[in-house]
């Protein structure tokens, strides 16, 4: 039975989409981590999990095509169908009556780093797992917002 649950986790590991984060923001996010410790153990280190299996990119190489803080993605519910555009923010400034949605969320630590086409599993707050798959990333230089 050990060996049966060894065998999920690395088939489970080996599926994650590959992540990317910018060097500008990982101590920021660290930081925030660290901090969600004592009131949400999980998230701290879901979010920390997924520093540890990041590529970390200076922030002048990081593709346009990859979720950072700031950008506004899309992306799509596969068991609804149902997309969704919302822009991944320092907790500071979530507002989700503006699609604004803080890192420190269950779906902002899903969708940090990952880049258009992937597909990832999201455990929602209700304990529902959904399969969901980035459809678009737009940086806020794109689209002429100033700062992140």
């Amino acid at each position: 039975m050990t060996h049966q649950i060894l065998h999920a986790t690395k088939t489970r590991r080996a599926r994650d989409p590959k992540i990317v984060i910018s060097e500008d923001e990982l101590t920021h996010i660290e930081a925030l981590a660290a901090g969600a410790m004592q009131h949400n153990p999980a998230l701290a280190e879901r979010l920390l999990n997924e520093i540890g299996r990041a590529r970390i990119a200076k922030s002048k190489k990081m593709p346009a095509n990859v979720v950072t803080i700031g950008s506004a993605v899309t992306y799509r519910d596969e068991t609804t169908g149902q997309e969704k555009a919302v822009t991944l923010v320092y907790p500071e400034n979530a507002d989700i009556s503006r699609q604004q949605v803080s890192i420190m969320t269950p779906i902002g630590v899903a969708l940090l780093g990952l880049s258009e086409g992937a597909g990832f599993y999201w455990d929602t707050r209700k304990d529902q797992r959904r399969q969901l798959t980035v459809i678009r990333v737009e940086q806020p230089h794109a689209k002429g917002a100033i700062g992140s």
